[in-house]
């Protein structure tokens, strides 16, 4: 499991309740809603599809696969890396203020667990490579998720 202190991903736990602080869990129940539960459901368990050869986000586009195709030679391991990645930067509008280095590694590790699991469910019998650099040197929006067949 991804490690980090959720006072020091989330400073403002420690203002609730007087300055006495409130756990993750409650500040969700408190500062959440439910459409914006809904929709990170989309990135905490995402949709994946089978199409040809190839296991893929779900709402790729076909031009798009027969461009990387081309480009890659066909070679299916690069096609899905391009194809399924996510820049962890792009979770949120570019204007959110509160990115940070440390708040993108916990969730590219918390989100390659969330694939691994994922993957391994819903296709059983095919193995993959879920891949997050956690490089702490990196620019911010280079931090990706990606995943593609190993077999």
């Amino acid at each position: 499991m991804p490690t980090g202190d959720f006072n020091e991903l989330i400073p403002e736990l420690k203002e609730w309740n007087n300055g006495q602080g409130i756990d993750v869990r409650t500040w969700v129940e408190c500062e959440g809603n439910f459409r914006m539960a809904i929709g990170y459901s989309t990135l905490f368990w995402p949709r994946f599809t089978e199409f040809e050869d190839y296991v893929l986000r779900e709402g790729f586009s076909v031009e798009c696969l027969r461009d990387f195709q081309q480009q890659c030679g066909g070679e299916r391991k690069r096609i899905e890396a391009v194809m399924n990645h996510l820049h962890l930067d792009g979770i949120q509008s570019t204007s959110c203020e509160d990115i940070s280095r440390d708040r993108l590694l916990y969730l590219g590790g918390v989100l390659r667990e969330i694939y691994q699991a994922k993957l391994a469910w819903q296709f059983p019998n095919k193995r993959f490579e879920v891949f997050f650099d956690d490089s702490v040197l990196m620019k911010l929006a280079d931090y990706q998720i990606t995943f593609y067949q190993t077999t």
